[in-house]
């Protein structure tokens, strides 16, 4: 029973007076008389409490800007794009719309069903993120996997700015090795400038330091491009994700867009064509929150950009390699092609220390210390014979 109803039968009907009433049921005498008031006017319909809710309300979000957040949030949603609160609030305000705040679209999505709760997520606080502070500090790079619609498996690879997570490179190949890494490199190298390092897995495409032959020193095309150009090489931890978060973060972006395209594409070709337009849409038209709501084109252009050193640090590689005489030669690797170096066949078996410097490659005898050849390696040529070509006499 409410207090009203209580109160207004204590007076109609016990007789008590309104006075008594107010210390009886502790309230105050102006309320009694405000409730007894409405009560004459009213009738039963005083026992109910009144609504709170004020007649108006000035800052109320108008229906129609209610109509447009649903609508942009349907769009961003169907195309495959984040549609998060921030997203729809750029994307309003780019169309000419006063966009009312983030927590104003969070309740007008939440009161028209369009989010669904999730789970307790861990405080900003429980992550360290790490950015680049200048556009080609670092740039990301990494191979993901995605079937065509008979279910041939295509390998993506990408490139990212660290700092702005612009997407610099993307494309799409059969299968992606250590050249097609060097390729799409110097492709996004020759569109945006030379970086000042490289962040990226421990794949065998981008480096050969954990293979059998990188543990004798070697190294493959892209590393060598990398010293050749001064800039610094990282490598994540194995087993740890995390360090390239950014890239891995852009891949599931990419991938869910790419599902939300209508059919499959059955061609590389067709995977390509989706690929750049992704790229337009993802560097040009979609805000990104750690970026306080700009693009990622936005971003990467505010900045001055980082540059490697002016000096390469590691011109020459220096390396020592053992070996031993197999048909009548050992094999090198430079640069990532793999190189046969002629001793002679009666040298079979001998075991042998290389010494590399840079192209100065020079051969010894392991036992004996005997120095069997010595040549500056013929890069063209991936036979490097005991008598050089074109001797000059």
């Amino acid at each position: 029973m409410s207090k009203a109803r209580l109160v207004i039968t204590a007076v109609t009907v016990q007789g008590l007076s309104q006075a008594e009433a107010s210390r009886r049921y502790d309230v105050s005498k102006g309320w009694v008389s405000k409730v007894m008031a409405r009560y004459r006017t009213e009738g039963e319909a005083a026992f109910t409490p009144r609504s709170r809710r004020p007649r108006s309300s000035p800052r109320a979000v108008s229906e129609e800007v209610v109509v447009a957040v649903l609508a942009e949030r349907d769009r961003l949603v169907a195309s495959g794009h984040d549609a998060g609160p921030e997203t729809i609030a750029w994307h309003l305000e780019q169309a000419g719309h006063d966009a009312p705040s983030r927590a104003s679209i969070a309740r007008i999505l939440t009161r028209n069903g369009r989010v669904v709760p999730a789970p307790k997520k861990k405080p900003k606080a429980a992550h360290h993120r790490f950015e680049a502070d200048q556009p080609n500090e670092c740039w990301q790079s990494d191979v993901t996997h995605i079937r065509l619609a008979d279910g041939t498996d295509v390998e993506v690879i990408t490139w990212l700015d660290d700092h702005s997570r612009m997407a610099l490179h993307i494309s799409a190949h059969a299968r992606v090795t250590g050249h097609i890494v060097l390729e799409t490199f110097r492709a996004a190298v020759a569109e945006y400038g030379c970086p000042a390092s490289t962040l990226t897995d421990n794949g065998m495409v981008y480096t050969v330091r954990h293979s059998a032959f990188g543990v004798r020193g070697g190294r493959n095309a892209f590393e060598t491009e990398l010293a050749t150009r001064g800039i610094t090489q990282k490598n994540g931890r194995g087993n740890h994700p995390q360090t390239q978060g950014k890239v891995e973060r852009f891949q599931q972006t990419l991938k869910t867009w790419l599902a939300r395209q209508g059919p499959t594409p059955e061609t590389i070709e067709d995977l390509q064509t989706l690929l750049d337009r992704f790229r337009g849409e993802y560097n040009h038209h979609r805000p990104h929150r750690s970026l306080n709501r700009r693009t990622p084109a936005a971003a990467y252009t505010t900045r001055p950009k980082a540059t490697p050193p002016s000096e390469p640090p590691d011109r020459t590689h220096t390396r020592i390699r053992h070996d031993r005489v197999n048909n009548g030669k050992i094999t090198l690797r430079h640069a990532g092609t793999l190189y046969s170096i002629g001793l002679g066949r009666h040298h079979n078996g001998t075991p042998v220390t290389a010494l590399v410097h840079g192209l100065d490659i020079t051969i010894l005898d392991a036992t004996t210390g005997e120095v069997l050849r010595k040549l500056t390696l013929d890069t063209t040529h991936k036979y490097q014979p005991q008598t050089p070509r074109n001797p000059q006499t």
